[in-house]
Order: C-alpha cells, then sequence, then structure tokens
C-alpha cells in the first residue's frame, strides 16, 4: 500500500519546524551558506520522515510548489520558492517566503476548521429540532 501523500501544509511546516532554527543563525561573518534567504533542506530526510521516495519530495517541492508560488516581479525579475542550486548550496528554499506562505496556509486551515465546526454543530442543532418535532 502507498503511503499516504502529505499536505502542502503539513510539508511545508515540517519544512519550518526543522529548519527555522539554522535560517536564524546565519551570519555574514561565518557564512554557513551562500545567502541568508536561501535555505538548504535535506530532501531525504524529508522523504524519511513522511516514508516517501525522495524523488517525490523534490518534485513535490520543484515541479509543484515552486510553480505554484514563485512569480514575476513588476521589473522583470522572478521571485522563485525553491531552487536546485544557490552558490554552492543545492535543494533550497526562499524561506522567508516559505514562513509567508505556511502562514497563509494555517490560516485557510484554521478557517476550514472554524466552518466545518459551525456546520457541524448547525446540524447537531437540526437534528435534535426534527427530533423534539417528531416526538411532540
Amino acid at each position: 500500500m502507498a503511503p499516504k501523500m502529505p499536505t502542502d501544509l503539513a510539508l511545508l511546516n515540517e519544512i519550518y519546524e526543522r529548519n527555522y532554527g539554522k535560517f536564524i543563525d546565519f551570519s555574514d561573518a561565518q557564512k554557513s551558506r551562500s545567502s541568508k534567504i536561501w535555505l538548504p533542506i535535506d530532501i531525504e530526510d524529508l522523504a524519511r520522515i513522511f516514508n516517501l521516495d525522495s524523488d517525490i519530495v523534490f518534485g513535490r517541492l520543484y515541479y509543484h510548489l515552486n510553480e505554484k508560488y514563485s512569480h514575476q516581479n513588476s521589473d522583470g525579475s522572478k521571485s522563485e520558492f525553491f531552487a536546485i542550486r544557490v552558490g554552492s548550496d543545492h535543494h533550497c528554499v526562499n524561506f522567508p517566503y516559505l514562513s509567508s506562505i505556511l502562514a497563509s496556509l494555517r490560516d485557510e486551515h484554521t478557517k476550514f476548521l472554524t466552518a466545518t465546526g459551525i456546520a457541524g454543530f448547525s446540524l447537531v442543532i437540526s437534528i435534535l429540532s426534527i427530533m423534539i418535532a417528531v416526538i411532540a
């Protein structure tokens, strides 16, 4: 049986939680990576966490999420979400952009849960009202 595919929210949340410390520890003096905003991620490790082949995780990041979230700026330059190589680093995410996307996905998820909860509560009230009307 194939493993369950993680949602965009789950995948980006895992990347954020595992790498936030690395992002804030960047300093120009030590230069642990090519750029502050571009953070290399371990795709093999992510694949293990979600019990997936690493090519599936790479494809999700490069072909799906990068395509979905990269955009052309008004000056003609392009803002990317994921890059195969940035300087000497490979498999990098634009971490501040990932944080913004993740905040939006978390907000959408909260709205979905709230709406679903309200709908469920309304259904229970409706069923109770019908039962009371039938009994009375």
